[in-house]
């Protein structure tokens, strides 16, 4: 017969080598899978120390030398603070004294403030409320000269308004601004004339230099 004569037991040795030779190449496999992840890991991690680096660098070499850690404070370039004065002047309104008086102070507190600039659209309000803020700029000017203050007038600086901006080191207002009006006038209707012939007709009563004028 041509067909090859095997040992018994011969078929079952046979399997089990090959069975032992798929295993090594599993497990070679799968070292070689898990070195590739474990490489993998440790290109992730230096790319994040990598990055953590650069982010490190960028810090020291940017914002270190725009802070000065002197004092606690950060150190920042001269500027001109703005304090708005917006709407009726009144206590509890965002225009009253006591917020328009804490921003001059700060502003003139801070070593850094070169100028202060008032940006005013209010009809007036309050007399006394404008008054205190008038006196407060008053103060601040002659306790610190070099620091001047400016009143720019948008639409509207009537009364009170105005009489904040007076006491600026200038004042700036559109051609179109309403401007003026500080003191007080009333317009009323009553008798005229004092020569025997007693007549009805308008009269004007005005408190304040220029007031009454037209």
């Amino acid at each position: 017969m041509s067909d090859e004569w095997k040992a018994p037991g011969s078929q079952n040795a046979d399997e089990g080598i090959n069975g032992r030779e798929e295993a090594k190449s599993w497990k070679l496999l799968e070292k070689t899978l898990l070195a590739s992840v474990q490489e993998q890991r440790r290109a992730r991690r230096w790319g994040i120390f990598f990055k953590l680096l650069t982010f490190v660098f960028l810090f020291v070499a940017v914002v270190l030398p725009m802070l000065d850690f002197e004092g606690g404070t950060s150190r920042r370039a001269s500027h001109t603070a703005l304090i708005d004065v917006q709407g009726v002047i009144a206590d509890k309104e965002s225009a009253s004294a006591e917020n328009i008086v804490t921003a001059l102070r700060d502003a003139f507190e801070d070593e850094k403030t070169k100028g202060v600039i008032l940006r005013i659209n209010s009809p007036g309000g309050s007399p006394v409320q404008s008054g205190y803020v008038y006196d407060e700029i008053r103060r601040l000017r002659a306790e610190k000269p070099d620091i001047k203050v400016y009143a720019v007038i948008t639409d509207l600086g009537a009364s009170g308004a105005y009489y904040i901006a007076s006491a600026a080191d200038q004042i700036y207002a559109d051609k179109a601004s309403l401007v003026g009006s500080i003191g007080v006038t009333a317009a009323g209707f009553g008798f005229v004339g004092g020569d025997g012939k007693a007549g009805r007709g308008p009269s004007d009563l005005h408190v304040g230099r220029a007031q009454g004028i037209s």
